[in-house]
């Protein structure tokens, strides 16, 4: 091992002992050294030996996907002999488990790689809002500073306002001050100048100190902030290495099961039912599946012209239809079997009802989508300029995008569910500046949407 790696593995040791949530040296080595693209989907061989046991996930199941899977012919040639028949259905049995074993491993280690984002994520969330937070508190203090510092100038120029060194005396016995019990009143009341002066300038000086302190602070928790960011980050594209593998073995499942459950029922049939008639059958339900995935394909593109809802400047429009049912910011915790939701609510939730489109409230790349703990099913879509947007509690089965694919405003992207820490059916949408999370509804209605 070099000297980079070694120090590389040392630093995410150490930010794993930190926090707990960093990858780990294997994590890393299993999905490359020099980092993850997170624009190429995988294929079903390409969540490796190694990376699949990064996860806890076992081996068994990786030699099975060297073989090549039956054809009709091979079915056919195997039905006028009984030793062949025995030897092809237990071929395609065999066959047939391993891929509900990979499709049922690849889900887990996308559970796993999403759960460790999500928690990742939300840590970063947190720092980000306790550095603005601590910076405001400075500027604050530093407002105020800079009040009492300019009080106490207006106090000293106009005690001193005729310069020179009898200015007290002068200030004393100008006037009418004819007698003693007047001249101890001015006198009073110069003391209580000085005392107020002096009670200014303290305070001034506390609230500097104060000011610097609460930068300091803040200076260590934008570094907390954008460590944490950078874990989250590494975390995002392991796990949508993690689902893109899941749904490769899904559609690897989806694209052959079917067929070798037909050539099994072939095989052991002792009727005079043809090979052919089986084919056939599995042609036919392959026409339905395209015909209804060439329907939906149609619905979506029906969607691209901007039915998010208002229009504002720049292409940004409404994500959601529906009522805003909750806001940015802090809220109390609502807790149910799902678990509880967090303290800081850092989107908007739209409820527009179970299954309602959600739409892309800008032009941008998608940078992930699939399961994301707590928000369930979630998508992210970059913009540029350090903006993103964030849609999250997507039902099963209710994304159409995938992670590298390029979107338009307004193009439907997913359907409202309610996956991961919800409580009913709703869009929860999040603005991201930087990765930070942002005031969404403030976004947008600086872009003219009104939310």
């Amino acid at each position: 091992m070099n000297d980079d790696q070694t120090t590389l593995d040392a630093a995410v040791a150490a930010a794993s002992d930190d926090c707990g949530c960093a990858p780990s040296p294997a994590e890393r080595r299993a999905f490359g050294k020099d980092g993850l693209s997170r624009r190429g989907a995988l294929g079903l061989g390409v969540l490796s030996v190694v990376a699949l046991s990064a996860f806890g996930i076992s081996q068994g199941v990786s030699a099975a996907y060297a073989a090549t899977y039956p054809s009709w012919d091979d079915v056919q040639r195997a039905k006028q002999s009984e030793a062949a028949k025995a030897a092809e259905v237990t071929r395609i049995e065999g066959l047939i488990q391993s891929l509900t074993q990979k499709v049922a491993e690849t889900q887990a280690a996308a559970k796993v790689a999403a759960d460790e984002f999500y928690e990742a994520q939300q840590k970063f969330f947190a720092a980000s809002t306790e550095a603005d937070s601590l910076q405001a508190k400075a500027d604050e203090q530093s407002a105020k500073a800079d009040a009492s510092a300019k009080k106490a100038g207006q106090v000293a120029a106009q005690l001193y306002r005729n310069g020179g060194d009898d200015t007290s005396l002068e200030l004393l016995f100008t006037g009418s001050a004819d007698n003693a019990d007047e001249l101890l009143a001015r006198l009073g009341t110069m003391d209580k100048l000085f005392e107020y002066n002096q009670s200014v300038y303290d305070d001034a000086v506390a609230a500097r100190n104060s000011a610097q302190s609460m930068s300091d602070q803040a200076v260590l928790a934008r570094d907390e902030r954008d460590r944490l960011q950078k874990i989250a980050e590494e975390k995002m594209v392991v796990a949508q290495q993690a689902a893109d593998a899941a749904q490769a073995a899904l559609d690897e499942q989806s694209a052959n099961l079917a067929t070798m459950q037909a050539q099994l029922a072939a095989l052991k049939d002792a009727t005079t039912k043809t090979v052919a008639g089986y084919k056939a059958g599995v042609a036919a339900e392959e026409k339905k599946r395209r015909e209804r995935e060439a329907a939906e394909a149609a619905a979506n593109a029906g969607g691209n012209s901007g039915g998010g809802g208002s229009q504002g400047s720049g292409g940004w429009c409404r994500p959601h239809g529906g009522g805003k049912s909750s806001g940015y910011g802090p809220r109390s915790q609502q807790c149910g079997p799902q678990g509880c939701s967090s303290s800081f609510h850092y989107g908007t939730d739209f409820a527009n009802g179970c299954g309602a489109a959600i739409y892309a409230a800008q032009s941008g790349t998608v940078d992930y989508a699939g399961y994301n703990g707590g928000y369930g099913n979630y998508i992210r879509i970059q913009h540029g300029g350090g903006i993103g947007t964030g849609y999250a509690h997507i039902r099963d089965g209710g994304i159409v995008v995938r992670s590298g694919q390029w979107v338009r405003s307004g193009q439907v992207i997913a359907y409202a569910g309610n996956t991961g820490r919800s409580f009913g059916c709703h869009l929860h949408f999040e603005v991201y500046d930087r990765g930070s999370a942002i005031n969404p509804v403030q976004f947008l209605a600086r872009h003219g949407v009104s939310a």
